[in-house]
């Protein structure tokens, strides 16, 4: 074997889980963020845990909400998906400006796209920084599915976004 260093690492473990964390601005729209790792950390009680950079705008949100809906978005919006990892949604409409449709969520106020195969809505739990990261642990209140879209998933060290077949 070959000393590597982790980012070589992430392209040989590909492909990875890749989500959306769904978020409502102080405005009461949603941000939309890309996230690139995120795991089942307990089924008793049901707990998520994913991390994101210490200066994501979607972090901040959340530590200020408590509230999160963690979305595995479908194939229909891999261009978007791609988008909203680049963008800030500090000053930009990301919804808007990728031209994602949004849908409601029973026992949410936040907005999910409805390109989605799983919706996990959460409320954090607590938050540890990581890092250049903070992770966040968090309570699962409800879980939603949808067969029928097919996922994304991230590949080549989290450069591309696409089904894993």
């Amino acid at each position: 074997m070959n000393k590597i260093n982790l980012p070589q690492a992430a392209k040989l473990t590909s492909p990875n889980p890749v989500s959306l964390v769904c978020t409502q601005k102080p405005d009461g729209s949603t941000n939309l963020a890309t996230v690139s790792w995120w795991t089942y950390l307990s089924f008793n009680p049901n707990m998520i845990g994913y991390a994101m950079a210490k200066t994501s705008y979607s972090g901040e949100m959340v530590r200020n909400n408590k509230k999160v809906i963690l979305t595995i978005p479908g194939t229909e919006i891999a261009e978007a998906v791609m988008g909203c990892g680049s963008t800030t949604g500090r000053d930009t409409d990301k919804v808007a400006q990728f031209g994602i449709e949004l849908t409601e969520v029973e026992g949410s106020d936040i907005k999910i796209p409805v390109h989605s195969r799983v919706a996990i809505v959460c409320s954090m739990k607590e938050y540890h920084e990581v890092g250049d990261h903070y992770l966040y642990i968090c309570d699962v209140e409800q879980v939603y599915g949808n067969e029928v879209e097919e996922a994304l998933f991230a590949w080549n060290g989290y450069s591309q976004v696409r089904p894993a077949k």
